[in-house]
């Protein structure tokens, strides 16, 4: 086994431990919740699958950045929620059962909108783009669907075990994605290095803060709402992303580079904005009942 495969296979593997750790925390009965909420449910995929991707189509189209940069934005904006994502919107004080219910049918989602719409905007642009749907499945399944759904199984049959397993676990898999991004991000320095101009961080700031503040107010009313909506509508999953690109070889490494500075820019300011919204009063985590 090659070290680029190893490196691959502790990113997943890591992810996997992440979501399975969320998972020994939730219900079955989570993962419908949105589903019972159509409202919410609605403007969760309005916010995440219809305005961001076109305010990335609106970047690309019209401001004057780095053909990387619009490849990567694009492909982002219709990318699910980050499988590390759950675990701070929970500290936030996001309400649980959203969090978990928005894991699952965001990822579900992905299955057939990350490949349609992909096709979409190569069509406004010119340029045919082909996504499988069997490899944003691949991706979905084995690090968000798989673990999310073994880890409440867990919960339901263990509940004692899952409490004890959840911070060691989740822990470790946070170790482990640390250890497997470090040789990847000295891989790619240079191309993030080479990719930054014409504003590129100053674009993926915006981009970022217009997630959030889109999340904010779609995410309703409750704290407890937006404090999922917010961060989830700002940052997605980069490995779905990739995918959306893995056949363009000479993009691939740049837009890797900023796929990861866009993450580490939409948790920087997703902490900064769950911060303020913790200061404004405390959330519940989950309904009563």
């Amino acid at each position: 086994m090659t070290l680029q495969q190893l490196i691959s296979l502790g990113i997943q593997g890591s992810m996997a431990l992440i979501v399975f750790a969320v998972g020994l925390h939730a219900r079955f009965d989570d993962l419908l919740y949105l589903l019972r909420r159509p409202g919410l449910l609605v403007r969760s995929l309005l916010a995440m699958n219809v305005i961001m991707p076109a305010i990335a189509v609106a970047i690309a189209y019209w401001l004057d950045v780095q053909h990387p940069l619009k490849v990567a934005l694009i492909a982002l904006s219709v990318s699910p929620v980050p499988p590390f994502l759950p675990s701070t919107q929970l500290k936030a004080g996001g309400r649980e059962s959203y969090v978990i219910g928005l894991l699952a049918t965001a990822s579900l989602v992905s299955i057939v909108f990350v490949p349609s719409a992909a096709a979409i905007v190569g069509r406004i642009f010119g340029q045919e783009v082909r996504t499988a749907p069997s490899a944003i499945a691949g991706v979905v399944v084995t690090s968000i669907l798989a673990p999310l759904v073994a880890g409440i199984v867990v919960n339901r049959l263990a509940p004692k075990v899952a409490a004890f397993l959840a911070r060691p676990v989740s822990l470790l898999g946070t170790v482990v994605l640390v250890v497997a991004f470090l040789p990847v991000l000295v891989k790619i320095w240079p191309a993030i290095v080479a990719s930054f101009g014409n504003f590129t961080l100053l674009t993926i700031l915006a981009f970022c803060a217009i997630g959030i503040f889109v999340g904010h107010v779609l995410g309703g009313p409750e704290r407890a709402d937006r404090a999922v909506l917010g961060p989830a509508t700002a940052s997605r999953h980069p490995a779905v992303a990739l995918a959306v690109v893995h056949n363009t070889d000479e993009l691939l490494l740049p837009v890797l580079g900023i796929v990861l500075v866009a993450l580490i820019v939409g948790a920087v300011l997703g902490a900064v904005y769950q911060k303020l919204l913790a200061r404004s009063g405390a959330a519940p985590g989950r309904p009563a009942g």
